[in-house]
């Protein structure tokens, strides 16, 4: 027989049981009203994010159906078109299109359908201030299937690009006088350099024959007076005194060596001018043997000496090393790194500069300088640019950054290699490497 009392129970547990289960319901039910208002408040800021990019972009953007129903655009379209964005959705995109406009919609279409690129086509919107040509790109628009559902145009104004690129061809432009000017200023410098350097160089043989022209202008007015005195009839012994207090002996006895002193200085200032002239041509077709040791002196001597009171100077060149080149591009070359190491030295305790000349390779194939200064030497952080158009760490106006450059070119055209690094015992040291008359 049952227990009375036991139906009761069995109906309590039931309820129980359907109350729980209610409140586990409930609960889903709280937290996925949550989740869906998170989610809710995520896609009204995407939507905002979105409309804001679009409000704030300058190009006309058009998106359409595949059959060119205007289904979106953005304000600067409403601009372009004086209408409202309503208004614009209820029309089709033939309709915004000028009769003459280079691109139609069917081109459209038709490079959808062929899964070319929308780049670049020009359109001509019809708008209430005439008919206006837009650069166009465009993107075909899929859904969450991967299907394609529509088209996207994004253009600008094709007078705005215009005024852009020419706005771009004058920065360019004025950009290429700024370089010219900064190249015509390294050659400046470099001839301003190298007129110093022969200045200094034609002052002893000029100075040499000045002195000496003097000394003959004052040979020619004893002799002279010597022989107006013989051939008024001055002799015997007021003669003899005049030869004596003429020093007419001395003077014979000197003239020869006073004109082979003039004629020294002479040749002297003919071989600068010679090598002057030999330099500074630019018949880049002409190579020939170069005599590395003479264009060193000759650098160090045009560059360096006006600028090297208190510079220790070592040359210690391989005898008869030989370079293939044009010698007024290596002597150009050789001018501008013994500048750099002069200006390299210019505050420091100890200057010294050192030239070394090897032969290396098989057969000496080639030739190797290094010229070795005592500066602060190279930074790590600007090692790899120093050789860069424009760059320099002198002062404004104490340089033009080309140096170089132009050195680094004129070694590569010569099948060179022109190199920088830092010596053991501080200062730089580059490294100058030129194919040999034999190698070459």
């Amino acid at each position: 027989m049952a227990d009375p009392g036991s139906a009761p129970a069995e109906t309590d547990r039931a309820w129980i049981a359907v109350i729980r289960k209610m409140d586990e319901t409930y609960a889903e039910l709280v937290t996925q009203q949550v989740a869906l208002e998170q989610k809710n408040a995520e896609l009204e800021e995407a939507q905002t994010f979105i409309a804001g990019v679009m409000a704030s972009m300058t190009d006309v953007l058009i998106a359409c159906d595949l059959n060119g129903r205007i289904e979106q655009v953005n304000l600067a379209a409403e601009r372009i078109f004086g209408a409202g964005g309503r208004s614009l959705t209820e029309r089709r995109v033939e309709e915004l299109l000028a009769p003459g406009t280079p691109t139609s919609f069917r081109d459209v279409l038709s490079a959808v359908e062929r899964r070319e690129r929308i780049t670049d086509r020009e359109f001509a919107f019809r708008t209430a201030e005439g008919d206006l040509p837009v650069s166009v790109n465009g993107a075909v628009r899929f859904d969450s299937r991967g299907r394609a559902v529509g088209i996207v145009l994004v253009g600008r104004p094709i007078g705005e690009l215009r005024q852009a690129y020419s706005d771009l061809a004058a920065a360019h432009e004025r950009l290429k006088q700024t370089q010219q000017q900064l190249v015509h200023s390294e050659k400046m410098a470099s001839l301003g350099r190298l007129v110093a350097g022969v200045a200094h160089e034609l002052n002893n043989p000029i100075s040499f024959v000045y002195g000496n022209a003097h000394t003959l202008k004052r040979y020619a007015g004893r002799l002279t007076s010597y022989l107006d005195a013989v051939n008024s009839g001055v002799s015997g012994p007021a003669l003899a005194k005049l030869q004596a207090d003429l020093r007419i002996d001395a003077t014979l006895a000197n003239i020869a060596g006073t004109l082979d002193g003039m004629l020294e200085g002479a040749e002297r200032v003919r071989d600068i001018v010679a090598d002057l002239r030999r330099f500074s041509s630019d018949r880049r077709e002409t190579r020939e043997a170069l005599d590395l040791a003479a264009l060193v002196r000759s650098a160090l001597d045009w560059v360096a000496k006006a600028q090297m009171p208190g510079i220790e100077t070592r040359i210690d060149m391989a005898e008869g090393l030989t370079a293939t080149g044009h010698s007024g591009h290596i002597h150009q070359v050789l001018m501008n790194l013994i500048q750099n190491a002069v200006d390299a030295m210019e505050d420091r305790p100890v200057r010294r500069l050192e030239i070394i000349g090897t032969g290396a390779g098989i057969g000496g194939e080639a030739a190797v300088l290094t010229i070795r200064d005592t500066g602060h030497g190279i930074a790590p952080d600007i090692a790899s640019r120093i050789f860069d158009p424009f760059f320099t760490t002198k002062p404004v106006g104490k340089g033009t950054g080309l140096g170089l450059s132009i050195s680094y070119r004129i070694v590569q055209e010569h099948g060179g290699t022109l190199e920088a690094g830092n010596h053991p015992d501080g200062g730089a040291v580059m490294t100058l490497t030129l194919p040999t008359a034999q190698g070459g």
